[in-house]
This record gives C-alpha cells, structure tokens and sequence, in this order.
C-alpha cells in the first residue's frame, strides 16, 4: 500500500524525482533555491560584497571563468559583522552557499557568460583555528579550520562528478543529481516506476579533483613523536597548485570519510578552501624581540664561534674541526639567484669517515636535535626512493599512481643526516648526485616526470672498508663511496681512533664524568633531592651545551632569515690566492690539488662565518676560517701518500696521479712488447718495471687492475696481451 501510494506522488510531480531533479524542470527549481529570502544570511552578504567594492567584484568577474575564485580575508569579514564571521567558522556550509548566492546578486557590467558563479576562497582565519594535525579531533568536522603540513603524497588531477545527469534504461527519461561528498547519488525511481539508470557522461558534470596526504611539519615534532597524517582534497582551479615536498597551509571543512563496512570508526578529510605555500623552511623559528636582543648580543661576543663549537655534542670529547664545520653548515652560504634561472647551492655538504666508536652517529644525532628543520637516515633502512621520491600504486591514488616525497625531499630547506652511508645500495646512493648539486630531484617513473626541489644540506658519516684505518694506504680505497659521491662534499674528515695514552686518559676522564652527571640527575630526580650548587655547576660544564639549545636554533634561523653577506675585496682575493696556489701544487705534473667545487666550496664557508657574527661583508677572518678547514680537510683526507702532496685526483678518479702515471707506464710496456711478439711474458715485463721506479709489488697490483679495466688480459699462467694494440 505505501509502495502504491509513492509512485502515486512520484506521478504527480513535475519537479522531482525522490533525489533526482527531472532535466527540463531543473534550471527553475536551482533558481528558486538561490532566492535570497531562503537563506537569511543572503542579505548580509550582499551588503558585505557591496562594501567590499564593485571594482574588486568587477575585476574578479573580468578574469571570470579564467580564474574561478574570489579570494577574501577572513579579517575583511570579521571587521564588517563579526557576528557573521564567527558563523562563518562554524557553519561554513551554509553560510558559503549564502555567500555564493549572493555574488551572483551583485551588479556587473554585461559579459559574454552564462553565469557568474566564482568559489568564494577565505583565508587568514583566526589563530584559534589553526590547528595541529595531531589536534585534529570530533569537535572540528564540518567546521572551518586551518592545517599546515609537509605534502608527502599526491595523485594526479581526476575528474570528479559535480551534477550528474542520469537516463532512465526504460522510458529514456533524464534527471539531473547534484553529486556531494565521497558516494555516487541517483534518482530512486523512474516516472515510470522503474529504478535503472544510466549516467549520461556528456550531459554531466565534473570538476578536476586532486588527493594528496600531508603530514605534521617535522620542527613541529618533539622527542621521538611520529608525524601525524591528514588526508586532503583539492578542486577545481586548486589542482596542481601544490607539489610533493611543500610546505602549505590550508584552509576548508573537516569532513567524515565513509567507513569500511559496518564499522563506526569513520576516517576524516580536509574539503580544501584555499591553499598558501608557507615558504619557510629552515627559517621556520619565530624570534622574538626580546631573544633578537639577546641573539645580537651573542654575535658580538669575541668567543661566539668556541660557544657555538662548544654547544655541538658537548657530551662528545675533541672533535672540534669537525664540529666547527657543523656549526657553518648549519648556519650554511647563501643561495645565489642569477639571470637566466640559474642558481648556485648555498648548502654546505660534511662527510665523516672513521673508526668504530669515535662518535659520528651522536655527533649526527646532536646535529639532528639542533638543526630547526632536519630528517636522520641510517644505512640500509634507506632506499633511494626514500631519499627523493617514490611513484607508488594504492588505493590512495583511487587505483592510479601517486608520488610520495623522500627524506630529502622533505627535509629540503634543512639537514638530512646520512648516517652508514657505506652501507646504502650504490643504486640508492646515485639519487644523492642530483639533489646535492643541483638541489632538485627529477622523477621520471610510472609515466610521471617532474622534479622537486630538495634545497638540502647532507651530514653524511661513513665506516673504513676493513672497520679501521690504514693510515699507509689512499682514503678512497678504504671506503666504499663512488669518487663521483665523495667529490660533491664540501669538507672531508677522517677520524681515527689513536693509540696515545694522554688522548685516552683525556677521553676516558669525559665520558665516565658524563655518565656520573647522567646518573647523578636520574637518582636525584627519583628521590626528590638537589644537587649541591657547586657540585652541580662543576659536572653540567662537561656536557651542558654553551649556548642552550632553544637560542641557538634561534639564533641559526635569524642570522639566515635576515644576514646575506657579501664578499669583501679582501677576501675575495685571500680565497682566489688560497685557490691558486692549490692549483700550483701540481701544475708541473699535471695533477690537480683542487677543483672549482674547492672554490665554491671556500665562498661558502666564508658566507657562513659571516652569518654566525651577523655581519652583511665577508671580511679576511672569515675567508681565513674557510682556508684552514678545506685545507686540514683536504690535507687528510686527499694527501697522496707516495709523494706527500695534496692530490685531488684521489677523489675525482679513485687514484693518485702516481697510480695514474704507473699504470700509463706498465700498460705501454705491454703494448711496445706486444709489437714483436704474440704474449708478453710477465717477468719481462716486471723487470722493466723496475727500471722505471716501480717495485715488483706496486707492478703486479696495477696489473691486476689493468686486467679488471680490461685494458690486458691474460691468454696463458705468465703472459700478459694488450686488449687493443694501438
């Protein structure tokens, strides 16, 4: 009888169809929704958008439909009522239909459009409202809020049903249905009692619709908090306006997520309003007059680079070349922006190759914990997807592919700490050549190619091949880094654990001092007691940074906020002299002690000494400091130790200039033998190389290394063959 008396009122009805709207009636009935008497707040904001001024409304309707969004600051609204501001916040539905109603009601000059129906777009909401991902909870759905996060991944822009226009499969009637939320809606019945239908694709429809994940920016984090996640729907003109790897803020509407099945646990989304890209990066630490005061005062302080160098993994002993270079990568170059879109890196990049236990990964760690914007990865739990970007399949994507941004990706602005990198797949680490150069990552996987920025500076820590040092044989052969890799860091330090018995007693003495200040605070803390004054000020000295964590982070972010030193004549000419006489060093031999990256290298490190004492002019003492560090870290680190000389070609070839030489020589040894007869004997071959300065040992190793560059090969047990003879 009720099944009766429905189709009965279905019948009757001219105007719709339970949830459908019948096509030829639906432009009366859509006009009758938007009649201002329907919705009290119609009125309002009319008389808003009249005091906004027609000039404003008539431009955005000029650009109209090229661009389809008003943008509005939320203050505006808020000084013109802010009873309906507070509305506004939350009801936004209802209100921002109300608002979309009444700019159609404004006067405009006549155009060539059918309607004028623009996204009305606020921004700059109340701090209030700008929330924590974390934070997000029940008592924000369908209100307005703000969210800043890191974009971590996106799909690509897919349409999206706005108003689908649906046919009936038995009388071929059409009923338009306005699409809302997450699930498709269609018309219960036909006019002719029947419920299948067809989506008439060409007479709907759809709007491009983009889905991307962001997560809690990583300076927000404390301790060892996991990044929280919000899913985040973009449309229409908002498509595409972010990418992997940004930093932005969002406003729009929490909205609920269909549940799987029958669970009552419901996933959430942010419906986007308006998107706005932060910017901010590294400089993300807001300081405040007061600290401004204090941070000014610090950088006049004769001793301000032994406090900062004193504040760097205090609890670490020694160290102090390396920790210096920290603290001006940390404070890092400046990014040059020349004509033409051409950029030069401002990021300083650290390697650190040592023994076991000499403390790199805490020296990392402490680095991590200082640096305002930083991500730690270790070894072979980092792929090179992880590092810059992966194209992935899931659901997510609704099927198709997505990109997610990697560690350097994301830390881009910061500091990416590489701990174990020798332990990292080579195929992962060639996806640091790019990012470390260039400062960009290209992405050409699954049909998708695109780059994104990875501004990043890389402290990097690596162990010796054979777990320790030999000091008597080349660095390169002891690591397990391609040259390519090794030569795009600026500074190069090898640490070794020496057998002296002061240096011993020297860092046995700090960390068991260490350890009694550590066990001191956990059992006074416990028991509610305190430390004697002196007994106190005494042990924090060991291990208590010099500079408090909090202010020194300030203190990095203001000086690279507000300091773009420039170089002074002066110091221009003390790094172009440095320079030159590196080049000197093995002009005769035709060997090379130092490349342009040494050069930039200097400029940069010299910027960075500037910046620690707020100074807008690289004066001589900062090119100074940059001169001592690249020469102690190329004079470890590249020092042919046949000759005794500054060699770079270790880095750039993986070989001296001597191993160079001598295998040019034994190669044409086989070769002038090899004229006469059809295998060269080794022994010949061996003797001869005694002639020309290489002993039996030194021989035979590069013969072997010749045969693996397939240069000879051996046709028989004791002769050699030159691959090519000419």
């Amino acid at each position: 009888m009720e099944i009766r008396c429905l189709s009965k009122a279905v019948l009757n009805s001219k105007t719709a169809i339970i949830s459908g709207v019948k096509l030829e009636q639906d432009e009366k009935s859509i006009e009758r929704e938007r009649e201002p008497q329907e919705n009290p707040y119609v009125a309002k904001f009319l008389a808003f958008f009249e005091s906004v001024g027609k000039p404003r409304i008539e431009r955005s309707v000029s650009e109209y439909p090229k661009k389809r969004s008003l943008e509005i600051d939320f203050k505006e609204l808020e000084e013109f009522d802010y009873e309906l501001a507070d509305e506004l916040l939350d009801n936004p539905d209802y209100l921002l239909e109300a608002a979309r109603t009444a700019i159609q009601s404004v006067e405009v000059p006549a155009l060539e459009i059918e309607s004028f129906a623009p996204h009305i777009r606020f921004h700059n909401i109340p701090k209030d409202r700008e929330i924590l991902v974390r934070n997000i909870g029940s008592e924000y759905l369908n209100k307005l809020i703000s969210v800043e996060g890191a974009v971590s991944q996106i799909t690509d822009a897919l349409p999206k049903l706005k108003i689908a226009t649906w046919q009936c499969r038995r009388c071929g009637n059409t009923y338009k249905t306005p699409q809302e939320g997450q699930e498709l809606k269609q018309p219960a019945f036909c006019e002719c009692r029947h419920r299948d239908f067809t989506l008439v694709q060409n007479q709907s429809e759809f709007v491009d619709y983009q889905k991307i994940k962001i997560q809690e920016p990583l300076e927000k984090l404390k301790g060892n908090e996991q990044a929280s996640n919000l899913d985040v729907y973009l449309g229409d003109d908002l498509v595409h306006k972010v990418s992997a790897g940004n930093t932005v803020r969002f406003v729009g509407i929490l909205r609920l997520s269909p549940a799987q099945g029958k669970k009552i646990v419901f996933g959430r989304f942010l419906e986007v309003l308006h998107v706005e890209e932060t910017q901010r990066e590294f400089e993300e630490v807001e300081v405040l007059p007061e600290e401004e005061k204090e941070i000014r005062k610090l950088s006049k302080d004769p001793k301000i680079y032994e406090m900062l160098i004193g504040s760097i993994a205090p609890a670490i002993y020694g160290h102090e070349s390396v920790k210096e270079s920290i603290v001006l990568q940390l404070f890092g170059g400046v990014k040059k922006e020349l004509p033409g879109n051409q950029t030069i890196r401002g990021n300083v990049h650290i390697l650190l190759v040592g023994d076991p236990g000499t403390g790199k990964s805490q020296i990392l760690q402490a680095t991590n914990s200082i640096a305002p914007k930083s991500i730690y990865t270790a070894g072979r739990t980092t792929s090179g997807v992880g590092l810059t970007a992966a194209a992935v399949k899931d659901d997510f994507g609704e099927g198709g592919w997505t990109l997610k941004a990697g560690a350097l990706v994301l830390a881009s602005g910061g500091l990416c700490m590489a701990d174990e990198l020798d332990k990292m797949n080579n195929d992962d680490r060639v996806a640091l050549h790019e990012a470390m150069e260039q400062g960009m990552v290209s992405v050409a996987k699954a049909g998708i190619v695109t780059r994104f920025k990875s501004d990043t500076s890389i402290l990097a820590a690596a162990n010796p091949k054979f777990s320790r040092f030999d000091p008597y044989t080349p660095f390169i052969s002891q690591i397990e880094l391609p040259p390519t890799l090794i030569s795009r860091f600026d500074l190069f330090y090898m640490i070794r654990d020496v057998l002296d018995r002061t240096k011993d007693e020297q860092i046995s003495s700090h960390i068991l001092k260490t350890h009694r200040l550590g066990e001191m605070i956990s059992q006074y803390s416990k028991k509610g007691k305190k430390m004697k004054k002196t007994e106190e000020e005494a042990l924090k000295k060991i291990a208590t940074p010099e500079i408090d964590a909090d202010m020194l982070r300030k203190y990095i972010s203001y000086a690279r906020q507000t300091v773009s030193p420039i170089l002074s004549m002066e110091a221009t000419q003390a790094i172009n002299d440095f320079y030159l006489e590196l080049r000197d060093m093995g002009r005769d031999e035709g060997s090379y002690a130092a490349t342009h990256r040494q050069l930039e290298g200097l400029v940069r490190l010299s910027e960075a000494s500037a910046r620690v004492r707020l100074s807008d002019v690289v004066e001589p003492q900062d090119a100074a400091r940059a001169i001592r560090l690249v020469r102690s870290s190329l004079k470890d680190m590249v020092t042919d130790p046949e000759t005794g000389k500054i060699d770079y070609d270790i880095i750039a070839t993986g070989q001296t200039h001597t191993q160079i030489t001598n295998m040019k020589k034994i190669l044409g040894i086989v070769k002038s033998k090899a004229a006469d007869v059809d295998m060269v004997p080794l022994q010949e071959v061996l003797e001869e190389a005694k002639t020309e300065g290489i002993d039996e040992d030194k021989a035979r190793d590069i013969i072997d290394k010749l045969e693996k560059k397939g240069e000879i090969y051996k046709p028989r047990h004791g002769f050699l063959k030159p691959t090519h003879r000419s």
